[in-house]
């Protein structure tokens, strides 16, 4: 009784310092975006402090899934850090309960969070980005201009029965689906350069792009405006998706169904494969920075050089982000297996913080 009392405790105070650890890390990205997104639309003409206001508070949860680890190390260092100055873990070894019997707690709070954060907050997150980017383009709907053309953006070459067009998206949304600013170059059957085009939105329709609000400059024929525009193609709607869609902004309970549709058009679909299976680990890795965060929380304050296990914590998960961006980028330029891109960081976070707590309680 007195083992299951301590745990439920020590889990509490875990789940209680990492969501305040959480939520103050949300709200300073979200303070940082906003003046971010308040400098960007100080041109923009139809900008208000409330729709960057939204905009912001959509873009914030996609932000912080990426910063959730270093919020679970954080917060299990606070915790346990906490415990040890209030001589709490002391009363607790004196009653004959181990660091592993306290560290469990923490284990399972962190390996349920990490669930939901998968299966839920992502969903959600990439739902909530979806949003931001429909009231981007909302905020920007204006015409554009011949002086608009730009090389940065989303870019994918098509051919169809009236020839080639290279498309250049700045914006894209709905997977790929939806374009935003979109300009297109078009050739004949010979090659030949025939007219660009320039459009509001694009959105893929069955054998053609519609475009809308469209300006046509040819090196023949004066320029044109057009309310819409149809652009033959032979793409297909996982075609455009593994162009203009990034794996990120793909919910998670979608990945399968996308791996799916690019292995039968014969597409890479290692960026969704890595994205899936980091999702599938997120759990995992969240329990590996637990390791790590008592592996160098645990040691009592009177024996002095806790700034120093601190700072070789949070240095150990600096590492371990730097390690997993290592992976990630040798998975998308396919030199490793996304299974393996996606467990290596999880298997050397929890090995080190397993090794380093078993060698400081046991010897």
């Amino acid at each position: 009784m007195m083992t299951g009392t301590l745990s439920r405790y020590f889990g509490m105070r875990f789940l209680s310092s990492v969501m305040a650890t959480f939520i103050g890390i949300i709200v300073l990205a979200g303070m940082i975006d906003y003046f971010e997104l308040m400098r960007r639309g100080a041109g923009w003409p139809k900008a208000t402090a409330w729709i960057l206001a939204q905009i912001s508070f959509f873009r914030i949860p996609q932000l912080t899934e990426h910063i959730m680890p270093f919020a679970i190390l954080v917060g299990a260092m606070s915790c346990y850090l906490t415990l040890s100055r209030r001589l709490e873990l002391v009363i607790a070894r004196s009653a004959g309960i181990s660091a592993w019997q306290f560290v469990a707690p923490a284990l399972l709070v962190a390996f349920l969070f990490g669930t939901i954060a998968t299966t839920a907050y992502n969903p959600i997150a990439a739902m909530m980005h979806e949003r931001s980017k429909r009231l981007e383009e909302l905020m920007l709907d204006e015409s554009p201009s011949a002086l608009q053309a730009s090389t940065s953006g989303f870019w994918v070459r098509q051919k169809s029965a009236d020839g080639a067009a290279i498309i250049n998206a700045q914006t894209s949304r709905e997977q790929g689906s939806t374009l935003g600013t979109v300009t297109v170059y078009t050739f004949d059957k010979e090659g030949v350069f025939q007219e660009r085009i320039e459009a509001r939105t694009a959105e893929l329709k069955s054998g053609y792009w519609q475009l809308d609000d469209t300006h046509i400059y040819s090196p023949v024929k004066p320029p044109q405006a057009l309310d819409t525009y149809r652009l033959n193609t032979n793409l297909t709607l996982a075609q455009v998706r593994e162009s203009f869609a990034t794996p990120e902004t793909v919910p998670f309970w979608d990945l399968p169904s996308y791996i799916q549709m690019a292995d039968r058009a014969g597409l890479a679909a290692a960026g969704y494969r890595l994205q899936y299976n980091e999702l599938l680990a997120r759990p995992f890795l969240l329990c590996a920075m637990v390791l790590l965060a008592t592996a160098v929380s645990l040691r009592f304050f009177r024996f002095g050089g806790v700034q120093k296990m601190v700072l070789s914590g949070i240095s150990a998960g600096f590492m371990l982000f730097v390690l997993q961006k290592i992976t990630e980028d040798m998975s998308k330029a396919e030199l490793m297996a996304p299974v393996i891109a996606a467990w290596i960081p999880v298997l050397v976070g929890g090995l080190i913080g397993f090794v380093a707590l078993l060698y400081q309680e046991d010897g």
